[in-house]
């Protein structure tokens, strides 16, 4: 066995419960205060979001300056000379160049005619910087009908994901259950929003494909606690329910910790080792299976506290082990 896994303890008896009150405190100060970055100011197309290219439409436009190292003082001045308004460049690494000293990303809004202006801008950065045609690596460019229309959609399947895990809750379990296990996904698809818009993440596809992830991981984490209190609300008839809340909880602490680490390890690489494209991505999903794991605990499960649970008659199914699984 790996000696690490011993640290954790085998069996634990935290009040989860007790400090309930405080948690909805603070996760509903959270909300609000996310939904108010997320929203302000209330500008299109995304409002307190930093929009990339798939929904804010423009260009983004990539090259290598190999062998010369990249001057990001003469690309400023070169965008700027083709009337680009305020474009963006910043310099990026990859495996053959870690430190990013070839490698230069720019954003820019390329006006009523795209195409042109691409060119128009290859052509001047060509001739001031000595690059070759193969040198740009990467060129995208999103009009703003295309871009509205991605952000409409991305809205969309957060809504249509997270209905269609009311209904998956609900006729696993019971009503109460499905709305508990909403609410926690929308507090932290919320608490997602602010963090994006609080460290100014680039939100695009890849953030709600992020956001999707954390949808399903969070409503994983959920369900493993809702079938356990499920089971225990049978075994336990007599025992008031916020103690087989805590009982649930603490039954399945030890596998919702291991499984967010294992998954936070490797993202956590993917951050530092997958470049500038996959960091916020990476970053994104390692706060969201944070977050999924506290609302489990502190949003779905109090929940079903306020509501009450309905307990019936049937016992609780004996689980037979196996030949292989006998000691």
């Amino acid at each position: 066995m790996w000696p690490l896994i011993k640290i954790l303890p085998v069996k634990t008896d935290f009040r989860f419960v007790s400090f309930s009150k405080y948690a909805a405190v603070i996760s509903i100060l959270a909300s609000i205060a996310s939904i108010y970055l997320a929203l302000f100011p209330l500008s299109p197309p995304c409002g307190g979001l930093n929009c990339g290219i798939d929904f804010k439409g423009g260009t983004v436009l990539e090259f290598n300056t190999a062998p010369k190292a990249a001057d990001l003082s003469v690309i400023r001045s070169t965008l700027a000379s083709q009337g680009l308004g305020d474009p963006q460049v910043q310099a990026f690494g990859t495996t053959a160049d870690p430190k990013g000293v070839y490698n230069v990303s720019t954003r820019f809004e390329p006006g009523p005619n795209p195409a042109q202006k691409v060119e128009e801008v290859k052509a001047a950065l060509t001739k001031n910087l000595g690059l070759s045609d193969k040198a740009f690596t990467r060129t995208e460019v999103v009009g703003p009908k295309v871009s509205g229309e991605l952000f409409r959609n991305g809205i969309w399947a957060l809504l249509i994901a997270i209905g269609l895990m009311l209904l998956y809750i609900w006729f696993r379990f019971e009503l109460q259950f499905g709305l508990g296990a909403v609410v926690a996904l929308f507090h932290d698809v919320l608490l997602t929003f602010g963090m994006i818009a609080l460290f100014k993440l680039e939100f695009s596809l890849t953030t709600v494909a992020a956001i999707l992830t954390i949808i399903g991981y969070s409503m994983n984490d959920t369900v493993v606690v809702f079938d356990r209190l499920r089971e225990n609300l049978r075994k336990y008839k007599k025992m008031p329910l916020r103690e087989v809340i805590d009982l649930s909880i603490n039954e399945t602490l030890s596998r919702t910790v291991i499984t967010g680490l294992t998954a936070v390890v490797a993202l956590g690489g993917l951050a530092i080792f997958g470049g500038a494209a996959l960091f916020g991505f990476s970053i994104i999903m390692m706060f969201g299976i944070a977050l999924g794991t506290y609302s489990s605990i502190y949003v779905a499960a109090p929940i079903i506290l306020l509501w009450g649970a309905k307990r019936t008659d049937e016992e609780a199914t004996p689980v037979v082990l196996g030949p292989a699984s006998r000691p």
